[in-house]
């Protein structure tokens, strides 16, 4: 099989020749920089060039082609050209991350020094203006700053929540046809498109990190609180940028064809460590509707498979997304309460795709020996690859500090099952 007849048959729950692998397609499924960094040298033997951040709030690294043939991974990724603070990936210049790993990052990655020794981000690059994000000294990825200015109740407007929001332009539509076009036509692998405006209430974009004066409701708490105290309004910036999602599908749906597999739809997380952020109504009274809208448009146009990412304890949700359309279901976070990953393969297994899961990201992949690390990769995908419908990839981003000797382990422990 190549790389997208696996994809396409994992999609569809068929077996395949070996385990499909995702690592870096999308931004719930990707690795740091230095962790990329520090792989390429294990894996390539040589000296390397500095590696791209693709990312630059979670400071993910690019997996280039000739580290990707090196690992077996079998998806590529298409995103929009703009990053989460509102700078284009473009016109690369050299970076030292905290740990000394040398990066390149877009031109208008303009960071400043912040009191605890750590950085400060700003919108659209422009140190001009109060910063909207920061990284603590040492770590490596940001956080959105809270720029919640005082909220008038009797003032609230939902257009204020909806000023990011708009159909995609021609030179969007342009961008995602001529990438899916070239990885159609000049690679094997399976497409993955992240398509953008999708994702209702997800809560890293409700701040607006790529805005310079964002209006509405932008505080994580004050968003939550929203959900549940100020519903309608909530559900009104929802109608628009349902409205707005729909004709952008309808572009790119005409634009990309069936070059594409999958379409990241939702990053938006349901559920906490212990328990769901809300319940299964509010789920489906708020946004199983906008879900369903979503993905009846690309069922409709497209052969594409929707793929939602929600870490934590959403067991309680999986037969919601079903019944709302998604196809595949990131990140599989089986350390959250009842997340047994035997009990989700036997429940749900036949009716979505486990994309995700393959080890845990918490705790055994960082702080775990290579053994820990190997025994729980086979003991995994021994649970989600029966009867197909599984694609490896660990529970969330593989973080910049994961020790290279664990990445092997992951590894080793993937190509072993194949062989098996």
């Amino acid at each position: 099989m190549t790389s997208r007849e696996r994809l396409v048959a994992t999609l569809n729950h068929r077996s395949t020749d070996r385990l499909c692998m995702d690592f870096g397609a999308g931004f719930q499924t990707g690795m740091g920089a230095g962790a990329v960094y520090r792989l390429r040298e294990a894996v390539l033997g040589k000296n390397q060039n500095r590696v791209k951040v693709i990312e630059p709030y979670q400071m993910l690294g690019e997996i280039d082609e000739e580290l990707r043939q090196a690992l077996g991974l079998d998806v590529v990724g298409v995103h929009g050209p703009g990053t989460m603070f509102g700078f284009k990936n473009e016109n690369w210049k050299p970076f030292n991350m905290f740990d000394g790993t040398p990066v390149l990052v877009p031109e208008r990655f303009n960071v400043t020094p912040a009191e605890d020794g750590g950085w400060l981000m700003y919108p659209e690059g422009d140190t001009s203006e109060p910063p909207c994000a920061w990284m603590p000294k040492d770590c490596y990825f940001f956080d959105a700053l809270n720029r919640q200015q005082p909220i008038d109740d009797s003032r609230l407007n939902p257009a204020d929540n909806c000023e990011e929001m708009e159909v995609i332009s021609d030179e969007g539509v342009q961008h995602f046809a001529r990438m899916t076009k070239y990885y159609h036509e000049t690679t094997s692998y399976g497409i993955y498109m992240t398509l953008p405006g999708m994702a209702f209430g997800d809560i890293a974009l409700v701040p607006a990190p790529w805005m310079k004066h964002p209006k509405g409701i932008r505080g994580v708490q004050e968003w939550y609180m929203a959900t549940a105290a100020n519903r309608d309004y909530v559900f009104k910036v929802f109608e628009y940028q349902c409205e707005c999602a729909l004709k952008s599908i309808e572009r790119l749906a005409t634009a990309v064809g069936d070059r594409v597999q999958v379409a990241f739809i939702s990053g938006t997380d349901f559920g906490t460590q212990t328990g769901q952020f809300c319940s299964a109504q509010t789920y489906r009274e708020l946004y199983q509707p906008f879900h369903k809208a979503v993905n009846d448009q690309i069922h409709r146009l497209t052969n594409w498979k929707t793929f939602i990412h929600s870490c934590g304890a959403v067991r309680l949700f999986i037969p919601e997304f079903i019944a709302a359309g998604f196809d595949v279901l990131n990140p599989v976070q089986c350390s959250a309460k009842g997340m047994d990953p035997r009990e989700l393969k036997r429940e749900f297994g036949r009716d979505i795709v486990f994309w995700g899961g393959g080890v845990d990201t918490q705790k055994t992949l960082p702080f775990g020996t290579p053994d820990e690390v190997y025994r729980e990769v086979r003991e995994r995908i021994e649970i989600f690859a029966e009867g197909g419908g599984f694609v490896f990839n660990s529970t969330h981003n593989v973080q910049s500090n994961v020790p290279t000797e664990n990445l092997l382990a992951l590894f080793r422990a993937v190509k072993d099952s194949d062989n098996s």
